[in-house]
């Protein structure tokens, strides 16, 4: 399992075309000013390009840094003007901007720019307040992924007679590896998953990106640790190698014994008979996230509202239902708006499955998996706002009712992912459900996660209202045990994230990005899983360091 970071830094090249000539005796003297619009409104700004003298076609060759967050909607606007003669001597950062003629506004989020097959995008020019003059030129702007290398290692870790720190049964290790920085501290880089009850172990392949563990020389610290729910894993033994030392153990097919470090009771490191193999050593090239959707990979939305009898009566002010004729949205309506207002951009045809589930239908009858938009034959919707009307137009044409069951709908969106399997390999699909309730089928949703779990398929629970969601944590495998289902079937990988929204408030983090700060991973684990790899053979990234989505 790997500790994700889903940031990656951008340099953004700009360029414009037909300016609009401000100078009288020549052509204008256009600089590029690129913005940061925050959620507030407030602009902060992220740099400026350089000025070039008499051109109306510049391309500007200073680039623009930002850091492209996938969970987070980034909006930009860039503002180009003509900068006067007199100003051409100073520093462009020193430069009075409401000095200089301003020569057209563009705007855009980050992710337009990114999911296009070049990640290119063309933007028309036009005044500050919207009005005026259509047609001041274009502005072109580009991205490149500023990742140093996509080179990576994947090692498959085996121990043999661990030390046994349980009581009454095994112990349940798991190995977390970290890098040593340069001031010594050591920097915790991924871990393994849990293998429950097991002093032989066998973990699955982890793989180490070059921008995790540095260089081949570089030490990296290997402990063993044996799991505890309460968060108090046991140490059962440590080491410290470089990569370099690990290929040549993987080589010679040799085991290297695991120390425990000197404590108060024991003044000297003791050398346990517990051992570390490596099984497997694969260098190989990681794609990241943006590798895969400038490609032409996609995200496709899938949304399920639970309306179950607990929400209370719709047109009761204290319902989770309640559509306030003033505009402020409930907290159904903020799920769907938030998260659907970031993936939107990442599908294209922007036409989205949207169900309802625990409520008595049509027909008369209880349905956990129904068509919101009212037809039976097809459950799909156009953009965020056909999500919101065919929600606000059920909650008048069926009658709450329950129990809350997941199992339905998760089956019906893996019926989707699977049946795109035989179209093309290019989607991946995401499901939102959003509920008030603790799931009453927890066996049958675990079994229709496992099953799901070899599918291009991440699903996102966000819980509303004021209910016990403990029982909830069981389905997002963030402690490292993976779900099992009745059968015993372990899920092939972790599909879920699971959010509170009343937890979410009283932080800083928005409901999206406690929801969608785990997607690029899973989207990452899935496409590596299957050996899929983005369309293009060659894939050029500005030079300078940066972060690959590695997993």
């Amino acid at each position: 399992m790997m500790l994700w970071n889903f940031s990656s830094g951008l340099k953004l090249s700009l360029s414009a075309s037909k300016l609009r000539d401000r100078d009288i005796f020549s052509k204008s003297d256009p600089m590029a000013v690129v913005y940061a619009k925050k959620r507030n409104g407030t602009l902060e700004e992220l740099g400026r390009t350089e000025v070039i003298m008499n051109n109306l076609e510049p391309a500007w060759i200073q680039k623009i840094s930002v850091n492209y967050q996938f969970e987070i909607a980034q909006p930009l606007i860039f503002h180009v003007y003509d900068i006067d003669s007199q100003y051409h001597n100073l520093p462009v950062k020193n430069l009075n901007l409401k000095d200089q003629d301003f020569l057209g506004e563009a705007s855009c989020v980050l992710s337009e720019i990114v999911t296009k097959r070049n990640r290119t995008l063309t933007l028309n020019l036009h005044n500050q307040d919207g009005h005026g003059l259509k047609n001041l030129g274009t502005l072109t702007v580009q991205a490149e992924e500023t990742v140093a290398s996509r080179n990576a290692v994947e090692m498959t870790f085996r121990c043999y007679h661990l030390d046994n720190k349980d009581l009454f049964s095994k112990s349940d290790p798991f190995l977390r590896i970290s890098r040593i920085a340069e001031s010594g501290v050591s920097i915790p880089i991924c871990k393994t998953e849990v293998i429950n009850n097991n002093l032989n172990p066998v973990w699955k392949p982890l793989c180490l990106t070059m921008q995790q563990y540095m260089s081949k020389d570089n030490p990296v610290i290997i402990e063993c640790f044996d799991f505890n729910s309460s968060g108090n894993h046991v140490l059962i033994g440590k080491l410290q190698k470089t990569v370099a030392e690990l290929e040549h153990l993987h080589k010679t097919r040799s085991g290297v014994n695991l120390v425990l470090p000197p404590s108060h009771l024991r003044r000297v490191e003791k050398i346990t008979e517990g051992q570390l193999f490596v099984d497997g050593y694969i260098e190989k090239q990681l794609y990241s996230f943006l590798d895969y959707i400038s490609s032409g990979f996609e995200l496709n939305f899938m949304v399920a509202v639970d309306f179950t009898a607990s929400n209370g009566i719709p047109h009761n002010s204290d319902s989770l239902h309640y559509i306030d004729p003033s505009g402020h949205l409930n907290a159904y309506q903020q799920a769907i708006m938030e998260v659907g207002e970031v993936i939107q951009f990442y599908d294209s045809d922007r036409r989205f499955p949207a169900w309802g589930f625990g409520a008595r239908t049509f027909d008369g009858s209880v349905s956990h998996c129904f068509n919101l938009n009212g037809i039976p034959t097809d459950s799909v919707v156009t953009g965020i706002e056909g999500i919101m009307a065919a929600y606000s137009s059920t909650l008048y044409n069926v009658t709450l009712s329950g129990p809350t069951l997941f199992g339905p709908v998760i089956n019906k969106a893996a019926e989707i992912a699977g049946g795109s399997l035989s179209v093309n390999q290019n989607k991946y699909f995401i499901l939102l459900i959003i509920t008030d309730g603790v799931v009453s089928d927890i066996q049958e949703t675990k079994n229709a996660l496992v099953r799901a779990s070899d599918l291009p398929l991440s699903i996102l629970i966000v819980g509303v209202g004021g209910a016990d969601f403990t029982q909830m944590e069981v389905l997002d495998a963030d402690d490292g045990h993976r779900l099992e289902s009745s059968t015993g079937r372990v899920a092939t990988r972790d599909i879920v994230q699971f959010v509170p929204m009343r937890e979410v408030h009283r932080g800083e983090i928005s409901v999206v990005q406690a929801l969608l700060e785990e997607l690029p991973g899973q989207f990452l684990s899935y496409m590596r899983s299957r050996d899929i790899k983005p369309h293009f053979p060659d894939i050029v990234h500005a030079s300078g360091q940066g972060t690959l989505y590695g997993v």
